[in-house]
């Protein structure tokens, strides 16, 4: 789900703020950020069980492919003003990273390993039961 934040701004600048269960569904325990990635280079190839995020291209731009299972969608980030809510059970591959792309994500859990699923094969598996 693609979200559209409001900018506050004037001549000297521009702000967004992004409040935990007002602005996402969720509270905020991870902040991390991508960058430096080289073009022709995925990342992810995994889904969660339970976190949800919300990724933001602070700068830059960059694709992210969602699989629900079911279905593919492609969205393109190119802009600090919109960000993507990825729930739980969905599969995630971010890619055609532009040099200066910096993702921000916001997560709703603490890092756990025991929560990632990176067998393309076992999340497809989820969604035949």
């Amino acid at each position: 789900m693609l979200k559209n934040f409001n900018v506050i701004g004037d001549d000297r600048g521009s702000l967004i703020s992004i409040e935990s269960k007002t602005d996402i569904p969720f509270e905020i325990k991870r902040v991390y950020y991508i960058f430096g990635n080289k073009n022709n280079i995925r990342r992810g190839f995994h889904a969660h069980k339970n976190l949800q995020q919300l990724l933001i291209a602070v700068s830059g731009s960059c694709k992210i492919l969602i699989d629900s299972g079911k279905s593919k969608e492609e969205v393109l980030l190119d802009s600090p003003k919109k960000g993507l809510l990825i729930k739980e059970l969905l599969w995630r591959e971010m890619f055609d990273f532009s040099a200066d792309c910096v993702l921000l994500v916001l997560a709703s859990e603490h890092y756990d390993e025991k929560d990632y699923i990176r067998d393309y094969n076992q999340f497809l598996d989820l969604w035949k039961k």
